[in-house]
């Protein structure tokens, strides 16, 4: 039986080098989303933020960070996770199917000049692909947060759009570099937005 405190460092070695390895492939899209991201606040328009499972759980991360603060003080970001409404979902995935979950949401709450941050870590989850398409027919811009070879919604983007696509194959570690992504994410709109303000 392989002893405990092995196998932790196993974990953190891997997770380490994953984040190494997606660190120079992924900066620059990291950048641009963040700059988007900015400009959208800056515009008076709103992120809607959307995932399945774990991801459902990094989209209301970003969206609690946005809507009261990372590390510095400042005003709340309008940022909406999809993930949290029982009521809508639970009646959207029984009336309709689940495929439409954030999708129905996105056609409701989305305008022209808002922002999707889609989350998945494969990029084929049948409701992402669909809240990517709602987006786009809502003149909406896509930054999707994937991993492996980005899937099926790697092949929607559109020339606005942006990824951030996390090389590897293991679920877990890629949601640890999207949760690093996330913050990194967090970290520069709070810089971009001081700056436009000094």
């Amino acid at each position: 039986m392989m002893d405990l405190s092995t196998r932790i460092r196993k974990n953190f070695t891997e997770s380490v080098r994953i984040k190494q390895q997606a660190l120079d492939g992924i900066a620059p899209g990291i950048a641009r989303a963040a700059e988007s991201l900015a400009r959208t606040f800056t515009a008076g328009r709103k992120v809607l933020s959307c995932g399945n499972g774990g991801s459902a759980s990094d989209a209301q991360h970003f969206s609690s960070e946005m809507l009261n603060r990372f590390e510095i003080q400042r005003p709340g970001l309008p940022v909406i996770a999809l993930t949290t409404d029982s009521s809508t979902l639970t009646s959207i995935a029984n009336d309709d199917d689940f495929i439409a979950v954030f999708s129905r949401q996105i056609h409701a709450l989305g305008n022209e000049g808002d922002v999707l941050l889609a989350i998945s870590t494969s990029g084929n989850s049948a409701n992402i692909l669909a809240a990517c398409q709602a987006a786009q027919s809502r003149d909406m811009q896509v930054i999707l947060l994937s991993g492996r070879d980005g899937g099926k919604a790697s092949g929607m983007l559109r020339g606005g759009d942006i990824e951030i696509c996390v090389p590897g194959t293991s679920t877990a570690r890629i949601q640890e570099v999207h949760i690093l992504v996330i913050h990194c994410l967090c970290d520069l709109v709070d810089t971009l937005l001081s700056e436009k303000e000094m």
